[in-house]
């Protein structure tokens, strides 16, 4: 996968999933904002829509390609387990950071792969896959990033996997802005406290 590896200092590595059109250049920024001391793994979606990268395919605005999803979702967390070895960082302290399609597949890595991350951070997430039982995600930290006017990505479906993830056993935090489906600074430093008073 065409990604980028930024050695740290602590132990911990941000596993960086763009939005659709993004590049793995998108959220480094974002990451050093959050903790300037950790890997950086930021990778590019595979698959083209309209000549922008995404992580998987999807039949319509909204509509998940499901096969493409689970397919692409595996090979996602089987990469971060090699990048892992490759790369001499341990694989047990990765905290996804994704926004949109991004969120949307780092979900996903906590609906399939038990132990697949740490925790995440999720701007603007969907419900990735509702045909799957959950593996338990106890001591695994979640913050959903949530639009209360977000054309994209209703309310309800922020609420929904909220739910989803806390009956799996994660702790979650969901914060609300009034942004539609933007990333701003505002959300990307509540994300920030989130991290500080969570993960470290």
């Amino acid at each position: 996968m065409q990604h980028i590896y930024q050695q740290g200092r602590n132990g911990y590595t941000l596993l960086l999933l763009h939005g659709t059109g993004g590049t793995e250049q998108d959220l480094i920024g974002l990451a050093k904002e959050i903790d300037a001391g950790a890997n950086i793994l930021s990778v590019r979606g595979q698959v083209l829509e309209n000549g922008m990268p995404r992580f998987f395919r999807r039949v319509a605005e909204g509509v998940f390609d499901m096969e493409d999803l689970r397919f692409r979702t595996d090979e996602l967390y089987q990469f971060v387990q090699e990048a892992a070895w490759q790369y001499d960082f341990n694989p047990s302290k990765v905290i996804a950071i994704g926004y949109s399609n991004g969120a949307n597949i780092a979900g996903n890595l906590l609906f399939r792969h038990k132990n697949a991350l740490l925790g995440a951070i999720l701007h603007h997430p969907m419900v990735p896959d509702r045909d799957v039982t959950l593996p338990s995600l106890a001591n695994v930290h979640v913050w959903i990033g949530a639009g209360t006017n977000d054309f994209m990505c209703s309310p309800q479906e922020s609420e929904e996997l909220e739910k989803l993830l806390q009956e799996a056993g994660a702790t979650v935090e969901t914060a609300w802005f009034n942004n539609g489906h933007q990333l701003t600074m505002s959300e990307v430093q509540a994300a920030k406290a989130w991290y500080k008073a969570n993960i470290k």
